[in-house]
């Protein structure tokens, strides 16, 4: 039995996952540093404290009668509420991690492609394209061309950047 414990936990999968989980989380918690560290300071001294932690609705009162200051107070007192502050505090720190990820991974993207270019291993895509249409009778002509062949109008040479 420990036998066959030794080579599952041995695994070549698990230990991926394992590694993947660990790596997951650390970046989890990276992003939400970024977030609430970087990302959110800037935002609230624009837009103000955007902390809608007191938002809830009371469906029942607890033993103690309401009003309730916090949804804390709320719950100690047995009451029954819908803590929509949370679920906003959660849903905007969702979008904006999740556009803060985005871009860093747009950001690594970019970086990689240019690393495979200088490297050889991916071609430059911004490359002259062959031909282009003549702006007053749309014929196909050369991208370089400075006179149409078809109406005999002169073409500006257009430079090309990608």
């Amino acid at each position: 039995m420990f036998k066959e414990f030794k080579k599952f936990i041995l695994r070549g999968n698990l230990i991926d996952l394992t590694i993947g989980f660990t790596v997951g989380a650390a970046f989890s918690t990276f992003a939400k540093s970024l977030v609430t560290d970087i990302i959110m300071p800037p935002i609230n001294l624009i837009l103000g404290p955007s902390n809608f932690a007191r938002l809830f609705i009371v469906l029942r009162e607890g033993k103690t009668p309401g009003p309730y200051i916090s949804s804390s107070e709320a719950a100690n007192a047995g009451a029954i509420i819908i803590n929509l502050g949370e679920f906003l505090n959660n849903l905007l720190t969702l979008i904006v991690v999740g556009f803060a990820m985005f871009l860093i991974i747009k950001f690594i993207n970019k970086l990689n492609e240019q690393l495979e270019v200088k490297a050889g291993k991916k071609k430059d895509t911004k490359k002259t394209p062959s031909d282009k249409k003549c702006p007053y009778c749309w014929t196909t002509i050369p991208f370089r061309a400075t006179r149409c062949p078809a109406c005999t109008s002169e073409l500006k040479v257009k430079k090309f950047e990608g």
